[in-house]
């Protein structure tokens, strides 16, 4: 499903808007704090913006679609009530799917119930995507758990030994705690320095998961690895595996109807009669386009009644939906493109202009290594190798922008990797041109050269 999705009617505009505040003519200015004052008289759509947060806790009653999987961790972690460790869980499935929140609801329904058995529970979540090093993770848990109990990381950040973070987490968690509830979130994203043989994820989950053999640790430790990856437990370590050895549960995508039913028990953020009917069924369909994602659901519908109450509409409509899914795809592919290299840039976009003009919206590396060459060869830019090309492509899986299957299409056509996008090829496009060097070659010539390979394709 695409921008195509078909309209529904506008509503009426509101006959009593005209006392709504007017935005000043071109000659008249307002001062800072008059437009303060200003947005504080206007009437205003949210009622409730943590609701419209995808990563507030929510009541349990507000959790859908996600009863098996709510029921299988509650069990598992349940045994903390006890003063009991917990088994170590690998929670996997695509992003928005309700690892977080349901890991996140159960701990602080744990944690309610140990303080009332004055049992010490602690939760210390990291969200490991934005950490560089082995080191850093250890610091970061260190600086959580302290936060936790309310006391003081007693060792620096830097210029100390790993060895010397990992006594310190130790420390903080022994003097403060019964047990503690590890959650590492985007855990595959750890990966650490090349020159390791593990990557840096193994290596922290082998020592945490044997703490509990550490003679002056006594309190319970158990570690909920969360991921995006399917597979990520295939690159761990023989060591780390064995003693990590977690209970799977298995987070599967949301459907728009799911998706829906999650939106009806969050629509109690805006104000009454506030939204109009189609506006929750288009935001549902917009997200389950991209693999069932609830997060980007809750976002589209936070960011449309943002861009009402901005409009001085009075209702949140089926045309704020559109524009905020338009700048929600936009910002997400922007963030993840700016900061990636000139080679990455034209290897996606090469395979994106494939992907764009399939009816599948997928891409073959070999018809999009062909497309890359067309792009260096008209800007003057290094060649890579094919072998070199699809290694920048499987890079790119890491930013969730893209991902890939490997396929063959009978003996005759070898073998190949076919890449889809989470996002939509043309969002992509558009971005990827912002790019001055991109932008040198006309987007309807790379097109001639694209049908062109698909009619050699086929």
């Amino acid at each position: 499903m695409d921008q195509s999705i078909p309209s529904v009617d506008d509503e009426p505009a509101d006959p009593t808007g005209s006392d709504r505040p007017q935005v000043p003519s071109g000659d008249e200015s307002e001062s800072i704090e008059e437009l303060l004052l200003e947005f504080d008289d206007q009437e205003g759509l949210i009622r409730d913006r943590s609701l419209l947060d995808p990563n507030y806790v929510v009541k349990e009653d507000r959790i859908v679609g996600r009863d098996t999987q709510l029921q299988e961790v509650t069990k598992m972690l349940r045994v903390a009530l006890g003063d009991n460790r917990p088994p170590n869980l690998f929670l996997y499935g695509p992003s928005g799917t309700g690892k977080s929140l349901i890991t996140k609801a159960v701990c602080k329904n744990i944690s309610n119930i140990c303080e009332q058995r004055d049992i010490r529970f602690g939760t210390v979540e990291v969200n490991c995507q934005d950490l560089d090093t082995l080191g850093i993770a250890v610091y970061e848990l260190a600086e959580r758990a302290a936060d936790e109990a309310g006391v003081s990381v007693e060792v620096p950040k830097h210029g100390v030994a790993t060895k010397e973070k990992w006594d310190e987490l130790y420390r903080i968690v022994d003097e403060n705690f019964d047990s503690v509830v590890f959650v590492l979130d985007e855990l595959d994203m750890l990966v650490g320095r090349r020159d390791k043989q593990d990557p840096a994820f193994s290596r922290l989950l082998y020592q945490l998961s044997r703490s509990g053999a550490i003679d002056d640790l006594s309190a319970h430790v158990s570690v909920v690895a969360i991921s995006n990856d399917t597979k990520m437990m295939e690159s761990v370590g023989s060591r780390a595996l064995s003693s990590f050895t977690p209970e799977d549960v298995h987070f599967d995508d949301y459907d728009a109807n799911q998706l829906q039913a999650i939106l009806r028990r969050r629509q109690d953020a805006f104000y009454d009669d506030v939204l109009s009917d189609d506006v929750i069924p288009l935001a549902a369909a917009f997200a389950a386009q991209t693999h069932g994602d609830a997060r980007k659901a809750i976002d589209l519908m936070r960011v449309a009644g943002e861009l009402a109450e901005r409009e001085g509409d009075s209702r949140v409509r089926e045309e704020h939906v559109r524009n905020a899914q338009e700048k929600v795809e936009k910002n997400r592919v922007l963030e993840v493109i700016r900061g990636i290299s000139t080679q990455k840039k034209l290897c996606l976009y090469a395979t994106a202009t494939v992907a764009n003009e399939t009816e599948d919206g997928t891409a073959r590396s070999t018809t999009g290594y062909r497309v890359y060459q067309f792009l260096t060869d008209a800007i003057g830019a290094d060649q890579y190798h094919q072998e070199t090309y699809v290694n920048k492509m499987k890079e790119l899986t890491t930013y969730s922008l893209v991902d890939f299957e490997r396929r063959s299409h009978g003996p005759s056509s070898g073998m190949f990797l076919e890449f889809q996008f989470a996002e939509r090829p043309g969002t992509i496009l558009d971005t990827l041109r912002e790019d001055s060097r991109i932008d040198m070659v006309s987007p309807e010539e790379v097109q001639t050269v694209v049908k062109a390979q698909l009619r050699n394709q086929s």
